[in-house]
């Protein structure tokens, strides 16, 4: 059983947040505190996610199952893609 001063927790919002989840409750009909809850456990779960995609990640490199490459070569590397694409785009058909 929880302590009573654990039951609840007041989150002060910023009054444009607050108009937010204030019209959200309205057009829903749900509770604010159901929004709320909802929307953090949703931020709770993608943080996990990322988080693991993160550890896979470096897993791949400390193994050596992928090769790093620096900033220079990767904006390159995206130059190269796009200007692919619009080649693409314009070629005659």
């Amino acid at each position: 059983m929880l302590n009573s001063y654990t039951d609840h927790m007041e989150v002060n919002l910023q009054p444009d947040l607050e108009a937010k989840l204030n019209q959200l409750s309205v057009e829903t009909g749900r509770a604010k505190d159901e929004l709320v809850q909802d929307a953090m456990a949703g931020y709770f779960d993608e943080l996990a996610r990322v988080r693991e995609m993160l550890d896979r990640r470096y897993d791949d490199i400390e193994s050596g199952r992928v090769k790093p490459i620096g900033g220079e070569e990767f904006f390159e590397r995206l130059r190269q893609r796009e200007e692919a694409l619009l080649n693409q785009q314009h070629a005659p058909r």
